[in-house]
């Protein structure tokens, strides 16, 4: 039987999920009974989850935790985080603890621009499009006034508008790179419309341009869009504190903490291997609070890779060293965030975390998101010197695999208290499962 269909698009949300039930599953009253579960039982609020994408039937949910405790510019905060992994907010949770009575973390922003461009071909002398687009680049920004009159009533805009010449990579191609203030929307609707028409504006100017029409000369817009790629929209958050108060071990000193903390991230800066998967641990601690504000994580985590491989070698995001007699651990971050427009004022548990971080400005929203990315880098470094990765990780990581077993609410205690003083593994606790029926 084939499984094509016509017009799902206009079925009702019952229909879909009758006809996906009846076609994808063996048990189709089960399959339908697990939709309904996770479908609000309000229906104004399911309506709204609905309305945020197509073809909507059901929701997918994500543990929201908090990790309370940590200091920021001398403000406390609790921060949100929605992720599913084992020991991410517990890291966090230590790590904003261990800071607090040290000072706290500190942060800067080093830049607020984003970035969006116009491809286009050009098959005549460069010299004429230069000279063409300086006569011509007032009337491509001023195109845009109705677009940006509101934007530019809070501060933001068009900054810059520049032509470049890009010939040297594919036959013919230039591109008008433009530099954009948001303020505190994440812009991407702003910015896409802004380019739209500045495109169509360049290509009508273009066409009526007694240069081009001597030598039948055109432009050929291939496509107008914002890019993820934002390393003028940056945040540095930092932590530091004397040798004497770096006690996070009874085997190691300060210094020997420090030492070999520094070289683990030399490590992580050159061997891509490892900073891969030590960019993925801050990326935990980014990801958290970025989809708990409502924020796009697929955009944050292009632009962010993009960064880290700016150099020509993807290396590792954060950096540690030694300041005379102080331990200073540092993350740079390009993050383009929003608090106002899409999802911000729509999902109710986004507006709940920005109220929880009391409702922060972009600016502020950057500063939380790269502290709660530099305190998950630390406290994945801080066990990988000291106990290992497993060992933390395991702990969290066993309820999980009890429910995997089906285990009792009686074996479940017994398992929480036998793992206090026994290692971890899945094979370990299936046979405790089996020893204790």
């Amino acid at each position: 039987m084939s499984k094509k269909i016509e017009g799902f698009s206009k079925l009702s949300k019952a229909e879909k999920i009758n006809w996906i039930t009846q076609m994808h599953f063996e048990d189709a009253p089960k399959a339908k009974e697990i939709l309904s579960t996770y479908n609000h039982n309000d229906e104004k609020v399911q309506k709204r989850h609905d309305e945020f994408i197509e073809n909507s039937i059901a929701n997918f949910y994500l543990p929201l935790g908090v990790a309370p405790n940590f200091v920021i510019n001398g403000k406390e905060y609790t921060i949100p985080m929605a992720i599913e992994e084992s020991s991410v907010v517990a890291a966090a949770c230590k790590s904003a603890k261990f800071w607090a009575s040290r000072g706290g973390f500190k942060t800067q922003i080093l830049g607020t621009q984003k970035i969006g461009q116009i491809h286009f071909l050009f098959d005549g002398k460069t010299e004429l499009l230069q000279s063409f687009f300086k006569q011509k680049k007032q009337l491509l920004i001023d195109s845009t006034s109705s677009l940006t009159s509101n934007m530019r009533q809070r501060g933001g805009g068009i900054l810059e508008i520049e032509l470049k010449d890009k010939s040297d990579l594919i036959e013919d191609y230039y591109q008008l790179h433009l530099s954009f203030e948001t303020v505190d929307s994440m812009g991407a609707n702003f910015i896409n419309s802004c380019l739209e028409q500045i495109a169509k504006t360049f290509q009508s100017l273009a066409a009526d341009h007694d240069n081009f029409l001597k030598e039948q000369l055109s432009i050929e817009v291939i496509m107008s869009i914002l890019s993820n790629y934002v390393p003028q929209c940056l945040v540095q958050a930092e932590v530091r504190c004397p040798l004497g108060k770096l006690e996070v071990s009874s085997e190691m000193s300060g210094i020997q903490f420090a030492q070999k903390f520094i070289r683990s991230l030399e490590i992580a800066q050159k061997e891509p291997y490892r900073a891969v998967t030590h960019n993925k641990g801050i990326m935990n601690g980014v990801d958290a609070v970025v989809i708990a504000t409502g924020n796009d994580f697929r955009a944050v985590e292009a632009g962010v890779h993009a960064y880290a491989a700016r150099e020509g070698v993807y290396s590792s995001l954060s950096h540690a060293f030694l300041e005379g007699d102080e331990f200073v651990f540092q993350l740079k971050l390009p993050l383009s965030l929003g608090t106002v427009g899409g999802l911000t004022q729509l999902h109710p548990l986004v507006k709940w975390s920005m109220e929880l971080l009391g409702n922060p400005n972009a600016k502020n929203l950057m500063e939380i998101v790269a502290v709660a990315g530099l305190a998950q880098n630390f406290a994945a470094v801080r066990s990988l010197i000291t106990s290992g990765i497993q060992k933390g990780h395991m702990k969290m990581h066993l309820l999980n695999i009890l429910n995997q077993h089906q285990a009792t609410v009686d074996q479940k205690e017994k398992a929480l208290e036998f793992f206090k003083t026994h290692t971890v593994t899945f094979s370990a606790v299936s046979d405790f499962i089996k020893s204790n029926p």
